[in-house]
């Protein structure tokens, strides 16, 4: 176990790519989102940010043993919060539309896990692998919010991609 949960943690290592690890965790997090998003039904992403969450739950003590107290390397909480962003977001058929959906509700997510607005800095202070996750779970719920407002504005303007 001493090397798998750090690799889990980092997402296969995803977290040591270069400059922004979440933004970097986020943004691979979109290809299995699109995936359950247009594959599966719409309760399996809340299934899949289910399992983020719990398996960031896992890895982290000894990811913080590894790399110290809420590291970058460690990206699983990106997946988590990511997909909180798609819950309950209706994908289609169109190719197009889902591109879009998906680089809006990764720019919203990076907006509120980076900008941390209201209180999720503070939730990011509390300790353990809760800490790490749970911050990312709240920007996740806001952008999910965001995305939920645009999308029903699309489907009231009829606006098509």
């Amino acid at each position: 176990m001493g090397r798998l949960k750090p690799l889990i943690g980092s997402v296969f290592n995803i977290g040591f790519l270069p400059n922004a690890p979440g933004t970097w965790g986020s943004l691979f997090a979109l290809i299995p989102i699109y995936f359950i998003g247009v594959f599966l039904p719409p309760y399996a992403m809340l299934l899949f940010a289910i399992l983020c969450t719990v398996l960031t739950l896992w890895v982290a003590e000894d990811c913080e043993k590894t790399w110290g107290g809420d590291p970058s390397p460690l990206v699983m909480d990106e997946f988590a919060g990511q997909s909180m962003a798609f819950v309950w977001i209706p994908f289609q058929t169109n190719f197009s539309y889902n591109i879009v959906l998906i680089m809006i509700g990764f720019f919203f997510f990076r907006f509120f896990d980076i900008k941390k607005p209201l209180g999720v800095d503070r939730l990011q202070n509390i300790s353990g692998g809760l800490g790490i996750v749970v911050d990312d779970l709240l920007a996740g719920l806001y952008a999910f919010i965001c995305l939920k407002i645009i999308v029903i504005l699309i489907q009231y303007t009829g606006l098509t991609f």
